[in-house]
């Protein structure tokens, strides 16, 4: 029996070596069972007492970290581990082992510093570099699914006036004066934490995709800070205290950012040296600025987020980023354990839930419907058009928020804030899944797209130009190696320039290399048949110098064995991150592997000679100059 069963196991789940063994995971599964015993007891022991803060956040760190274990050997992601982990210890649908109260001020922290660390990713200059797209994205999203919620709810039967009492798709709901207004607001809002975490696991928050998503997200926080604003009001508008919330916000961002440049720049300065230091400065930092937005009457959370946009302008963020960032996993592991908690059962109400699964198709479609044309027609290609509305595909943890504020002030049913936990649920974990498959995704959308005459940037007229006229030289993907490559190969033999093919998907990349007179295919690597189409099959060099950790969808052991088929008589440079991937690379049939890591370490060790036996007095000043002549097609 067991052997059926580890056989079972292994064909249908397809576990990876050391995690492919079913007892592993049956262990997993038996371990939790075990800790929630025993804490079940201990509770029952206790007469139910209340754990408090210390045991709260021990029961729910193990068992978040069981699911976890379990989740990732059946390579599912991690949020819906840490939301089971909230569901089976919780009051609504588990044991009861922990109530959210016990943790409710960790949970704040974690999302105070994840609103932190987005301000300090916040480069504010590259989001100016998108210009429109960024801000008819940012501001249009939320207005026009604004507008499709109102007429999306008002289909279904909500009103802006008496009578309250719905009968809703066979589900009777007691409502509140403003459901209509909240329910068109909440399901317009996508969710920072899960969209930030997981672009970040895949390495995209860099990439154009990642920018323009997480702009959005920006503008949809302010949004949610405007909509918080407006909330004590809205039975009673008054213009004053409209006029009142938008002058502390000011307020907020002006003393945030008077303060960064004339007091904590030469704070920073002083404890630069010392890393210890620098994250307690830091954190202090972005404590004191949510301490000021609470004086002020605004939220913690957009205190967080101008303290770290105000720190992003030094060059310090990167290092403050990479201490903050396992602090803050701690965190918002607990966060999302919170929000499971929250879950109510679904078999106390399953109409309410089919209702639910309802709403969240329309929050999917409306992404789509607000998001892709404004992108598409602003020239941003059919993959970047269409993976910003698959990033945002979800409700966010602020409608959680809104929502119960709502109830606080009678506006609406508690029904509703039923129905938005349930559309959050469901929205986090489909757009989970969306986002890991997204690339696949995407493709599928844009043939479809293609068959309704969406075309795509002019990539196919690009290729069969490049078909008629093959270059020598083609240069897959371009970022920062490929950037300065370009402005060395200018410098030491601009004709090799026009015997040049640079294949990628970024549309600012794409309109820099037109307007400087050089070829470029408009393409994604992860897609294959790219490299057919960009006329590659009589190139005689073929050049990646984008590592595996920034390719999506590909890597370049893939793009190797594929060149191989596409040009044959073609020489291949690959890139590779370790010795033992570069000779992966020589063995599929590369020719040359760059290995960055080497070439930096040969390069150090000549200016290391070069500085002892000369003193290198000139050589700041020669490099200076240089950087300062320097013109890359990414100069920023």
């Amino acid at each position: 029996m067991e052997s059926h069963l580890r056989s079972f196991l292994r064909r249908h789940l397809r576990l990876r070596r050391g995690l492919s063994r079913p007892p592993r995971l049956l262990g997993a599964g038996a371990a939790l069972a075990l800790v929630l015993l025993t804490c079940g007891a201990a509770r029952a022991e206790s007469g139910g007492s209340a754990h408090g803060l210390l045991s709260g956040i021990g029961i729910s760190i193990m068992a978040a970290g069981i699911l976890a274990f379990l989740g990732h050997g059946l390579k599912q992601p991690l949020l819906l581990a840490y939301l089971a982990a909230g569901i089976a210890i919780g009051p609504q649908c588990g044991l009861g082992l922990v109530q959210k109260q016990d943790i409710g001020t960790i949970v704040e922290i974690g999302l105070i510093l994840l609103l932190f660390m987005i301000g300090l990713e916040l480069d504010l200059k590259k989001l100016k570099e998108f210009g429109r797209s960024l801000m008819v994205a940012g501001i249009g999203q939320f207005a026009l699914c604004f507008l499709l919620g109102l007429g999306f709810f008002a289909l279904l039967g909500f009103t802006v006036g008496p009578p309250y009492d719905y009968l809703i798709l066979g589900v009777h709901l007691g409502g509140g004066e403003y459901d209509l207004l909240y329910l068109a607001a909440v399901t317009s809002l996508s969710s920072t934490a899960i969209v930030v975490k997981l672009l970040h696991e895949k390495f995209e928050l860099d990439t154009l995709a990642g920018r323009l998503t997480l702009g959005v997200l920006v503008f949809q926080d302010l949004w949610a800070i405007i909509l918080l604003s407006l909330q004590p009001t809205l039975a009673d508008p008054r213009l004053l205290n409209l006029l009142q919330e938008l002058t502390d916000g000011v307020i907020l961002v002006g003393l945030s950012f008077l303060l960064s440049k004339y007091l904590l720049g030469a704070i920073l300065r002083r404890v630069a040296k010392s890393p210890e230091l620098m994250l307690v400065i830091s954190l202090a930092w972005c404590f004191a600025i949510c301490g000021l937005a609470h004086q002020l009457e605004l939220s913690l959370e957009m205190g967080a987020l101008v303290a770290g946009a105000a720190i992003s302008t030094f060059p310090y963020n990167v290092d403050v980023i990479a201490k903050i960032v396992s602090i803050r996993d701690f965190f918002i592991t607990l966060f999302f354990v919170a929000l499971g908690m929250e879950i109510p059962n679904p078999l106390d109400n399953l109409s309410l839930f089919w209702l639910a699964g309802a709403v969240s198709v329309f929050v999917i479609a409306s992404r789509f419907v607000s998001l892709y044309p404004p992108l598409y027609a602003l020239k941003n290609g059919n993959r970047v058009s269409l993976l910003v509305p698959l990033n945002l595909s979800q409700v966010s943890e602020f409608a959680l928020v809104i929502v119960a504020l709502g109830i606080s002030y009678k506006h609406i049913a508690p029904d509703i804030m039923t129905l938005v936990i349930y559309t959050f649920v469901i929205t986090s974990a489909v757009s989970t899944y969306m986002i890991k498959y997204s690339h696949t995704l995407q493709g599928w959308l844009g043939r479809g797209a293609a068959r309704l005459g969406l075309r795509d940037l002019p990539g196919a007229a690009a290729a069969s130009e490049a078909a008629a006229a093959p270059k020598e030289i083609a240069l897959l993907g371009f970022f920062r190696t490929a950037s300065a490559f370009l402005e060395k190969l200018q410098a030491l033999n601009p004709d090799l320039l026009e015997q040049l093919v640079v294949v990628d998907f970024n549309p600012k990349v794409h309109r820099e290399l037109v307007r400087r007179g050089i070829k470029v295919v408009y393409g994604d690597l992860g897609h294959l048949d790219t490299l057919h189409h960009a006329g590659l099959a009589e190139a005689k060099l073929v050049i990646s110098t984008i590592p595996d950790t920034v390719l999506v969808g590909t890597d370049n052991l893939k793009l190797v064995q594929h060149l191989e088929k596409v040009c044959p008589r073609a020489r291949i440079v690959a890139t590779a991150e370790s010795p033992a991937a570069a000779l992966k690379l020589y063995e599929a049939g590369a020719d040359y592997v760059l290995l960055p890591q080497t070439l930096t370490a040969d390069h150090l060790a000549q200016m290391l000679e070069y500085l002892r036996r000369e003193g290198g007095s000139d050589l700041k000043e020669q490099e200076r100059q240089r950087l300062r002549d320097h013109r890359e097609v990414l100069q920023s």
